[in-house]
């Protein structure tokens, strides 16, 4: 990947690990499917509000609304609410290692439905090395979370192959604007997430969350969802879907960082440990680190 796209990586990764932030605040008032709709549908409006001040119509583009309904299945509607629900049970060590498993079968997916991502040992090694620096950094917490139960554990494994499968389905859409496909993906998982959050919650209320539980939404549908989702397109587009996967490695790091800042957290040995053993994850799975060093050893 440029430099470009390694930087683009790293910012998403930074505002992805925020989202942990505003949905365990959000989760805990507003129930997990409903959440979901207040992510989506504040995604797509700002989206569409957005494409408006540009100049850009999205009506040009619904000859693909089968495929942004497929996106905002698997990419949105599955994975979001599978990951609030899970998040219920399971304490966010365990689900930050869990979810740092998406780049793993991303590159096994994509090796056999794609010609252009096949699986290599640099990225298998790399992509061990992120895991083990996660488990690294979460520490001793991981014994507390394996008490989980099972179906929360598996509800997080199947948002993860979920993911897997959005990023290659994403890949059909390189020769569309990233913010149309982002606009796209929300407002089908929009469409989609009405009436299954009526069936199931009825109409939501929408004053029984506080004013910075409301903070919490607005950041998560805003900064996490409709401009995490613009940048999520741009890596596809021009990086791929295993190297867009990534981005899940870099998630535990940023949610540490904004602990440190934000919360006065400490940073300990463990975690400057696995933050090491995840850079080294990534310059593996990059390779011209290492191939530089081979050639000036043969020099």
């Amino acid at each position: 990947m440029s430099g470009v796209i390694w930087l683009q990586l790293l910012l998403l990764g930074a505002i992805w690990g925020g989202s942990f932030f505003f949905a365990k605040i959000a989760v805990a008032v507003v129930p997990p499917l409903t959440l979901v709709l207040f992510r989506v549908v504040i995604a797509a409006f700002a989206l569409h509000i957005y494409l408006l001040s540009r100049g850009i119509r999205f009506w040009d583009y619904r000859q693909h609304a089968l495929g942004f309904a497929g996106l905002g299945l698997l990419n949105n509607v599955i994975p979001f609410s599978l990951l609030f629900i899970g998040q219920t049970a399971l304490g966010a060590g365990l689900e930050s290692i869990l979810n740092a498993t998406t780049p793993i079968w991303t590159v096994i997916i994509a090796t056999f439905l794609t010609t252009d991502e096949k699986i290599t040992a640099n990225k298998i090694c790399g992509i061990l090395l992120g895991v083990v620096g996660t488990i690294v950094m979460i520490g001793p917490g991981v014994l507390t979370g394996l008490g989980g139960p099972l179906w929360a554990e598996i509800a997080v494994l199947c948002a993860t192959l979920s993911y897997a499968f959005a990023s290659i389905l994403a890949k059909r859409f390189k020769g569309i604007p990233p913010t149309v496909t982002a606009t796209g993906q929300m407002t089908a998982s929009t469409l989609i997430m009405i009436p299954v959050v009526a069936f199931y919650n009825g109409v939501p209320d929408l004053t029984a969350p506080s004013g910075g539980v409301w903070a919490a939404i607005f950041a998560l549908g805003l900064l996490s969802t409709a401009f995490a989702y613009i940048l999520f397109f741009s890596i596809v587009r021009a990086g791929g879907a295993t190297n867009a996967s990534l981005v899940t490695l870099v998630v535990p790091v940023s949610a540490i960082l904004l602990g440190t800042i934000f919360l006065g957290e400490q940073l300990g040995l463990k975690d400057f440990l696995g933050m090491t053993l995840i850079a080294l994850g990534l310059l593996t799975i990059d390779g011209r680190v290492f191939a530089a060093l081979r050639k000036s050893q043969k020099a």
